[in-house]
């Protein structure tokens, strides 16, 4: 018959061995070992879903390749991906192609910061105020669809051939999904709040301040992230139809000189600018507003 202490000797000298590995690793390991876990969890739950994207653009570059090399498409408007490609890293090498990029942003930037400053203020009073919401809503509906190219020869009669173009179109463009999702924002507030802090006789810009921004902030947030991809495309469109400097006049530069890979190379640097600032957005969005209930990750039970 087996003594009881020999069976429970493995047990107990894999426990010893265990205390004796933590011991050495130190605190820090030991407390971080949850969250380090839970961290890798999400790294390899965001990997996998990002496989899917990767796949089909992967599979539509060799597509593109494929029907380029075999003559489906025509060589002269419709050059290979990999010759776009390495037109693209010759590009990216020169110092033309970053000032290019850098008037772009500048249109951009520009353009996105006076959208912000004037539609966020005017969407909290006019989604505050239910008179002013329904004597501007017509208006609002009525200038929301017209295109911005169509105010091009209007923005070069009043201010010329340059940055000043591009700003008004990219302001005028970028001003009214900011402005609607503030306004929606706005309405959105929870009505209870708001007559809490009215029964504790709370100021009209205070209840402003204290409660509708930040509750509507998501809102804001989301019609930020709308109008930066609006703002780069009239940017861009600005360049083509303006021939303000930047990237769209280097394409239209490149369709003049017949170098049609160059087109197709600065489209897609145009498209990968967007997609970057797109994700930057994001990312400033979910540290910023971390302390907003709509951000907060659900905690596992």
């Amino acid at each position: 018959m087996v003594n009881p202490s020999l069976r429970r000797a493995p047990q107990n000298e894999t426990e010893d061995m265990r205390k004796n590995v933590a011991a050495d690793a130190g605190p820090g390991l030991r407390q971080a070992g949850p969250s380090a876990v839970i961290n890798v969890g999400a790294g390899v739950h965001g990997i996998r879903k990002a496989v899917p994207s990767l796949v089909v653009v992967l599979a539509a570059l060799v597509l593109w390749e494929v029907l380029a090399r075999s003559g489906t498409l025509p060589e002269r408007w419709s050059p290979s991906a990999s010759s776009v490609f390495v037109t693209l890293a010759q590009q990216v090498v020169t110092p033309s192609f970053w000032l290019a990029v850098g008037e772009t942003l500048e249109g951009w930037a520009v353009g996105l910061g006076l959208a912000t400053l004037i539609a966020v203020p005017l969407g909290l009073v006019v989604g505050s105020v239910p008179l002013l919401y329904h004597a501007l809503r017509v208006p609002i509906e009525v200038l929301r669809p017209v295109p911005s190219v169509a105010l091009v020869p209007l923005a070069i009669l009043i201010f010329g051939l340059g940055l000043s173009t591009k700003v008004f179109l990219v302001v005028f463009a970028a001003s009214w999904p900011l402005l609607l999702q503030t306004i929606y924002g706005v309405q959105d507030v929870d009505p209870e709040a708001m007559d809490t802090m009215r029964s504790f006789g709370v100021g009209r810009l205070r209840r402003l301040v204290v409660v509708t921004l930040p509750s509507a902030s998501p809102y804001v947030a989301t019609g930020l992230r709308l109008s930066s991809s609006v703002a780069l495309i009239l940017a861009v469109t600005a360049e083509l139809v303006v021939g303000a400097p930047g990237l769209g006049s280097q394409i239209t530069a490149a369709e003049n000189g017949n170098s049609t890979a160059t087109v197709y190379a600065l489209i897609v640097a145009t498209g990968a600018l967007g997609w970057a600032l797109s994700a930057a957005i994001r990312v400033a969005e979910r540290r910023t507003l971390s302390w907003h209930p709509a951000y907060r990750k659900p905690k596992a039970a």
